[in-house]
């Protein structure tokens, strides 16, 4: 009886625990992600639930653009300028048949993730693209331990969000 007592709990544990994760992914996944951040858009496109059409437009037309924090254009791919990170790297079309943007930040030691967050999703421009923009609910801003995602994509914003989280839970 003592043993399906522990049992039982153990399960209720685990069931609480993935609960409370699901429920505070915006707040950023706990977990670290490995590899370059070439490596980890990469892994992201390979494991998304993405539609045919949308993984041949990103074989096709994405490239990637690296963005340091006194690059020039930086607001143009994060909202704003002062951000406290080590290296950014883009994800976008060569050409914009419409509104999309992956990026991935590697946040300082010590940075406060939580305050980038904020800044970026209160600054980025969802109609930063020339007469195509993508809709606010579309634009996610979340983040697995130091790695910071922006998500900006009317069609694939959700499945790109859950394989990066997912990612972060290996």
């Amino acid at each position: 009886t003592e043993d399906s007592t522990e049992d039982s709990t153990e399960d209720s544990t685990e069931d609480s625990t993935e609960d409370s994760t699901e429920d505070t992914t915006d707040e950023g996944a706990e977990g670290t992600l490995d590899g370059t951040l070439e490596e980890i858009i990469n892994k992201i496109y390979e494991t998304a639930d993405l539609s045919d059409d949308f993984k041949n437009f990103v074989s096709e037309s994405v490239y990637f653009v690296e963005v340091t924090p006194d690059y020039e254009r930086i607001e143009y791919f994060l909202g704003k300028k002062g951000l406290d990170f080590e290296e950014a790297l883009a994800s976008e079309p060569m050409m914009q048949p419409g509104a999309y943007s992956l990026v991935l930040v590697r946040a300082k030691e010590g940075a406060d993730i939580e305050k980038m967050k904020t800044d970026i999703k209160e600054n980025i421009d969802p109609m930063k693209w020339i007469c195509v923009g993508v809709k606010e609910e579309n634009v996610i801003v979340d983040s697995v331990g130091n790695i910071i995602i922006l998500i900006m994509s009317d069609e694939a914003a959700k499945p790109l969000h859950d394989a990066f989280l997912a990612l972060g839970n290996k």
